[in-house]
């Protein structure tokens, strides 16, 4: 059973955390996106193989972590991540990234790619820097005021995932999600829309798998292909039907595919390129 962990960071901030499987494999760090906690991982983590070092941690701002003043920009969260590494004694990890928090995990790939062993982008953008995502800052983000109304937190759940979700995984996350604090939102998602790192993956070294559902109305397969052809070493893998968050819809493929990805990279310790330009679809 999953049990909630803490850490405290060199900078003094505690981050919430769970973890699974054997302290000596391969590890993967799972970051949550915007407005998740750890818990969001929590069917993933089950399913994973006891030799994987698996863990989910909820970031700043996010689920039982501290909520510091300010401090919500993608450099602050990929900088923490680094600090969760040096805390756990992590010398390098797999990062899964969903959505906004793929940013987060290329921006450590890139800063500091001695501490990244692959890359797992999950329904990633090449950029938030569009027309629809200003719109929904100025015009939902921005307005909103503690306590956030827990039935725009589930359809902001809902909305962005298919029918294929359980209600009750649904109601978790609800929870999760009301514990983000407004001004969490207001800076958090400021700070990823100003974020643009699309001139610089081509530096990214780490093995890359991106994981996208055909059905996901927030990031377009468009996106997929700029992102294969741009980061060295990357594959696309897609989900037919699935929605803007593949691993609640379906965990088995997801963690399947996250076991067989840390398999050949800790098989080749990252030597080995994966097939640039491929898909993978079912």
């Amino acid at each position: 059973m999953l049990r909630a962990q803490a850490v405290t960071l060199d900078s003094g901030l505690s981050l919430s955390y769970a973890a699974h499987g054997a302290e000596s494999g391969p590890t993967v760090v799972m970051l949550p996106g915007p407005t998740d906690s750890w818990r969001s991982y929590a069917p993933v983590l089950d399913r994973l193989p006891h030799w994987i070092r698996a863990i989910a941690v909820s970031q700043r701002g996010h689920g039982d972590s501290d909520k510091p003043g300010t401090g919500y920009g993608v450099h602050d969260f990929a900088g923490d991540a680094v600090e969760f590494l040096n805390a756990l004694s992590i010398d390098r990890a797999v990062l899964v990234g969903h959505s906004g928090s793929c940013l987060v995990a290329r921006n450590v790939a890139l800063r500091h790619p001695e501490r990244v062993a692959g890359l797992v982008l999950e329904a990633s953008p090449t950029h938030l820097r569009t027309d629809a995502a200003r719109q929904f800052l100025n015009s939902v983000v921005l307005n909103l005021v503690d306590p956030i109304d827990a039935d725009f937190a589930k359809s902001f759940l809902a909305d962005t995932s298919s029918t294929h979700v359980a209600p009750q995984l649904i109601d978790i996350l609800t929870a999760e999600t009301l514990k983000v604090p407004a001004r969490v939102w207001h800076e958090m998602f400021s700070g990823l829309l100003d974020h643009d790192d699309t001139r610089e993956l081509s530096g990214i070294v780490a093995p890359t798998v991106l994981i996208w559902g055909n059905g996901d109305a927030l990031v377009s397969r468009q996106m997929q292909h700029m992102l294969v052809d741009v980061i060295p070493h990357a594959e696309l893998i897609v989900y037919a039907g699935a929605g803007h968050t593949p691993r609640w819809e379906d965990t088995r493929r997801f963690s399947d595919d996250i076991t067989e990805f840390i398999t050949r990279v800790h098989a080749t310790h990252t030597s080995a390129p994966l097939g640039a330009d491929s898909e993978r679809s079912t």
